[in-house]
């Protein structure tokens, strides 16, 4: 079979890989993009949408600040908003503990010049929300942040990518990765490509062609579940997560109400299915009802599970590869959605620099290996 030949190859196309593709193209680079299924078909397209910097783990605020900007003209990005509405995003505390913790660290992340997070008593927390359970005493608010349409989203980032001249192949496994006379050679089910760089933005699977390159990274592959109600009359304006449960929480113009926030299903990778796990959806009712009772008898209508990627640590590899020219963007452990953006971008700044401005030695993909590196410490809602 003859290869087609490209700039860059990317493998996956999700979210991730149609942003570092259409940040490529802008610096004027030929991308090929292959998806063994379709765009935005696993974790892109299916979970909660939210754009928070609100609870992000100490590593990953510093880019989910750089993208919350990107975010605020992501119109001027892919032609189209995304369905982005800065709603504002408020992490509840139901005690005086999780309100001392939560104070905690708003003081550390300013001290290290992050001012996004401001604390909320019971009196402004009710303001916002009047619909909050008595017992919740406070928490802490992010105003910019909000939520967008995560399928809406990645078909616009791989639209946009294409009117770039990024040819995007679906429904393509990759079989094989080799470096051969400095150049990447993928084979693939429909056509076999080589390029002189190669992006590994595999989603769930990213493990597996870190795996091709002699790279071993201990991720699972999990699912996490989101259920919709019915209808119901409007009494939420941000999106919600609470400190000490699991939960994101958040009400559409049209009355119904989105719940998630970390009960997961059952993820089957290797036959490309996620089933729902009914146990874990009601305890996530559970939990929505007993933050906001006045949802308590809403029927739920429809709830679904994405396959996504889990590391020990709980955040992502991001950055090169070990081999030659070769990067890695994948592992979001179920919050990349909103780093997207700004993915896209520092891979193109790798590629073409070998660095980004932004600090992302956190994410090598090596830390693994490291006896030395501490584990994560942030808290994802």
């Amino acid at each position: 079979m003859t290869s087609q030949t490209a700039d860059v190859i990317v493998i996956g196309g999700g979210l991730h890989g149609c942003s570092a593709a259409l940040h490529l193209a802008d610096r004027g680079l030929q991308v090929v993009v292959i998806e063994k299924d379709r765009v935005g078909r696993h974790a892109s397209g299916v979970n909660a949408g939210g754009v928070r910097r609100l609870g992000r783990d100490p590593a990953e605020v510093p880019l989910a600040a750089a993208s919350n900007s990107l975010w605020h003209r992501i119109s001027e990005l892919v032609d189209d908003d995304c369905g982005f509405e800065p709603s504002g995003q408020v992490q509840v505390a139901e005690n005086a503990d999780e309100w001392a913790a939560q104070a905690d660290r708003v003081r550390t992340l300013q001290a290290r010049g992050f001012e996004h997070e401001r604390m909320l008593d019971q009196s402004e927390l009710r303001a916002r929300m009047p619909a909050v359970a008595a017992h919740c005493i406070g928490g802490v608010a992010v105003d910019a942040d909000g939520f967008a349409d995560p399928y809406r989203t990645v078909l616009a980032f791989a639209r946009k990518a294409r009117s770039k001249g990024v040819q995007i192949l679906e429904g393509a496994m990759v079989r094989a990765v080799n470096w051969e006379g400095n150049t990447w050679q993928v084979g693939s089910d429909i056509v076999d490509f080589e390029a002189p760089v190669l992006v590994n933005c595999a989603g769930a699977w990213g493990h597996g062609i870190a795996a091709m390159l002699g790279e071993t990274v201990p991720l699972v592959a999990d699912a996490p579940m989101l259920m919709i109600t019915a209808r119901v009359s409007p009494f939420l304006t941000p999106v919600v997560g609470a400190y000490g449960r699991n939960l994101s929480f958040k009400q559409f113009a049209n009355g119904s109400v989105l719940i998630g926030g970390g009960f997961r299903g059952m993820a089957d990778p290797a036959r490309n299915r996620a089933r729902v796990d009914v146990t874990g959806l009601a305890a996530s009712a559970r939990t929505a009802a007993a933050i906001f009772p006045v949802i308590r008898d809403a029927p739920i209508v429809r709830s679904w599970a994405g396959i996504e990627g889990f590391t020990p640590d709980g955040i992502p590899v991001i950055g090169p590869s070990g081999m030659a020219n070769a990067f890695h963007a994948f592992g979001f452990c179920g919050h990349g959605f909103q780093l997207g953006p700004i993915v896209g971008q520092i891979i193109a700044d790798l590629v073409m620099s070998g660095r980004s401005p932004l600090p992302i030695d956190a994410f090598r993909i090596d830390r693994f290996n490291d006896p030395d590196q501490s584990p994560s410490t942030g808290r994802p809602l």
